[in-house]
């Protein structure tokens, strides 16, 4: 029996009559919650560099699909053989480029826009290229895929210089709003402002959310190095000035 099989069948026993009442109780709603702290602490360890911890998440997540898989089954919808056929049969369509011997050659073959219109070409006519998008994706990774998507069909600047030039455009424009102090416009503008730095980061070639979140990480860890040096001093946060602050901030910088 393969360790996949195994933990196929581990599963399947959690959910008999004679399993965990917790598994027993397990809905696809009421795994919601439990499927996405897995995958952001899948990429927790990927960001850490932890190839042993990465192991051991990968596994959890797993465990979540099996799960899923194994309560589709028990529905009379699909199991886990159905998942990992459907799969298998969908990377080969989109790759046509790798399995198809007969494919037409493409300029780019990997890229997310070669990527975009093999997926166009099964989508329902009535249907937008934005559908794709869960709702529940982060808004500043979704802004970016729509960046992506949109950009397949010839809607996006040119070059860096255009984003950079509509950056600079929002920019004033929020400036407008602060100074009407116009409370409406202000969110207004500023969601464009956001959007468009999330389009400068496609034409960066980085990811908006993996810098931001490595930037709350460095932000994080600065701060605790500055509460720790303000407890060697034994002095409080809340009683230093703004320059004492700023020269703990400086000093944790330093000791990067």
């Amino acid at each position: 029996m393969s360790p996949f099989q195994a933990l196929e069948d581990l599963v399947a026993t959690l959910r008999s009559p004679t399993g965990c009442p917790w598994d027993q109780e397990q809905t696809p709603r009421s795994l919601r919650p439990y499927l996405i702290e897995e995958a952001h602490e899948v990429i927790h360890a990927i960001d850490s560099g932890d190839s042993d911890a990465l192991r051991d998440e990968l596994g959890d997540l797993l465990f979540q699909v099996l799960l899923l898989a194994e309560i589709a089954k028990e529905m009379g919808s699909f199991d886990i053989d159905d998942v990992c056929t459907g799969i298998r049969e969908k990377m080969i369509e989109r790759h046509p480029h790798v399995f198809d011997p007969d494919h037409k050659p493409e300029a780019d073959p990997g890229s997310i826009a070669a990527w975009e219109a093999r997926k166009a070409q099964k989508r329902p006519k009535n249907q937008s290229m934005l559908d794709g998008l869960p709702a529940s994706l982060p808004a500043l990774l979704t802004a970016h895929r729509v960046g992506e998507k949109v950009s397949r069909v010839g809607f996006d600047w040119p070059d860096i210089a255009g984003v950079r030039s509509k950056f600079a455009e929002e920019t004033a424009v929020l400036d407008e709003a602060i100074a009407e102090n116009d409370s409406s416009a202000i969110a207004h503008e500023y969601g464009d402002l956001l959007l468009s730095m999330a389009n400068l980061g496609r034409f960066l070639g980085v990811a908006p959310e993996d810098c931001l979140r490595e930037a709350n990480a460095r932000f994080a860890s600065r701060f605790r190095t500055v509460e720790n040096l303000a407890k060697e001093s034994d002095d409080s946060l809340h009683e230093m000035t703004l320059e004492e602050l700023e020269s703990l901030w400086d000093k944790a910088k330093e000791l990067e």
